[in-house]
């Protein structure tokens, strides 16, 4: 008997019992669309937070003021003695690891332009800024060190502000006015996209950081000549980051005399593996929901296995006769393995077209990172497969060792 004669007996076999072949494969169906859809958000998921590592940069790191102690009462975060234009010159003097460097003093804002105007954050930086951070100046040009150290009033500005502001035209040359000081537009920076907390990237304007000091941030900044808020750096890709940021932290101890064993009162973070942390937890959590994807493929092998020895018990007198008119066990163990074969691959295919379109489901409603895994859907139907032939070779075992007369007489 060939393979194809035999499919064709197994699907007649299950068209027979519609509702206990649909119920057997339901297992099957839910273990199959829960594999897809679970990876699917993993891989979403990790995908996302590699687009944020490429964002940031793999290699940066940022100083921060920490907290100012009086009394025993901690300030909170950022009391500290202020970051300023000595201790950047300070450390790109002492470290050659040290690729780029810049301040970064923020402030939320309203812009005017024309008869329009828009309240958005304002960020004075270094030069540096733009690479450290892995921003790309899609037309116009970066700020000039002169530009920078004179305070000089131009501005870079991102892809919201100019929909919000210039009804997408290219606003190069145009004259802007930041907390009523006028600006002009020497650059458009290239669309970044929106961070997994929902905030834009793209809602900003860039100016140089004395500017910022001088004309646009509050009293805070004015009272410290040359405060740069934070600093950003990125490290040489020859040089290992965690020994990087060691060094760092014991050379700004030093330059802010902080006593031995006495606290920091800055802080140094590297995004990058706060968020490859993020990124382990995800796949962690990822493999937690393969897993159980699979206990429910065992669970529905398992049914599967059931209901092929109650057909074997049903079929009884059939098998007998098969076997009285010249059938092989061989052929009587290949029929029942192909129907729960049949069963589990109709199953798989059922549940690859349920997990796809739930996974379509959750991108569009819910708006979480879904990744559709091309392999995954392969390895979920050859799993299917598996499970077919191993929870159905007992029963079809047990079919094919049948004594021929004793299954005649069965009643």
């Amino acid at each position: 008997m060939n393979i194809f004669k035999t499919t064709n007996i197994a699907l007649v076999a299950l068209r027979l019992n519609k509702m206990r072949s649909f119920l057997t494969m339901l297992g099957i169906i839910i273990g199959i669309a829960s594999v897809i859809v679970m990876v699917s958000v993993s891989s979403g998921s990790k995908q996302e937070i590699e687009a944020q590592i490429d964002r940031l940069g793999s290699n940066m790191l940022s100083i921060r003021p920490g907290t100012r102690t009086m009394g025993g009462r901690h300030g909170g975060a950022g009391t500290a003695g202020p970051l300023t234009e000595k201790h950047i010159k300070s450390l790109k003097e002492e470290f050659n690891f040290i690729e780029g460097i810049s301040g970064s003093i923020s402030s939320s804002v309203p812009i005017v332009y024309g008869n329009k105007n828009w309240t958005t954050g304002v960020i004075g930086i270094h030069a540096d800024y733009i690479e450290v951070r892995q921003w790309v100046i899609e037309d116009g040009r970066n700020f000039t060190e002169r530009e920078v150290r004179s305070g000089g009033k131009v501005a870079l500005v991102g892809q919201d502000i100019i929909e919000k502001l210039f009804d997408g035209n290219s606003p190069i040359g145009a004259r802007i006015r930041i907390k009523n000081v006028p600006f002009t537009v020497i650059g458009t920076l290239e669309k970044k996209g929106a961070s997994n907390w929902g905030r834009s990237y793209d809602d900003v304007i860039f100016i140089p950081i004395s500017t910022a000091r001088m004309r646009v941030s509050g009293r805070s900044a004015r009272s410290v000549p040359d405060i740069v808020g934070n600093i950003y750096l990125t490290v040489n890709l020859d040089r290992d980051i965690s020994i990087a940021e060691e060094d760092l932290a014991e050379f700004l101890r030093e330059i802010r005399k902080i006593a031995p064993g006495a606290q920091d009162d800055f802080s140094i973070a590297n995004f990058s593996e706060f968020i490859r942390a993020r990124n382990e937890t995800s796949s962690t959590l990822g493999l937690l929901l393969a897993a159980t994807a699979a206990i429910a493929l065992v669970v529905g092998g398992i049914g599967i296995m059931n209901i092929m020895l109650v057909s074997v018990t049903e079929r009884t007198r059939e098998i007998g006769l098969r076997l009285a008119v010249g059938a092989r066990r061989k052929d009587i163990l290949t029929q029942f393995l192909v129907e729960a074969v049949t069963l589990c691959l109709i199953g798989s295919l059922v549940g690859v077209a349920l997990g796809v379109g739930t996974g379509e489901l959750i991108k569009r409603t819910i708006e979480i990172p879904v990744l559709l895994n091309i392999p995954i859907i392969f390895i979920a139907i050859s799993s299917a497969a598996f499970v077919g032939i191993f929870f159905g070779f007992y029963p079809a075992r047990k079919a094919s060792r049948m004594n021929p007369i004793d299954a005649l007489r069965y009643e």
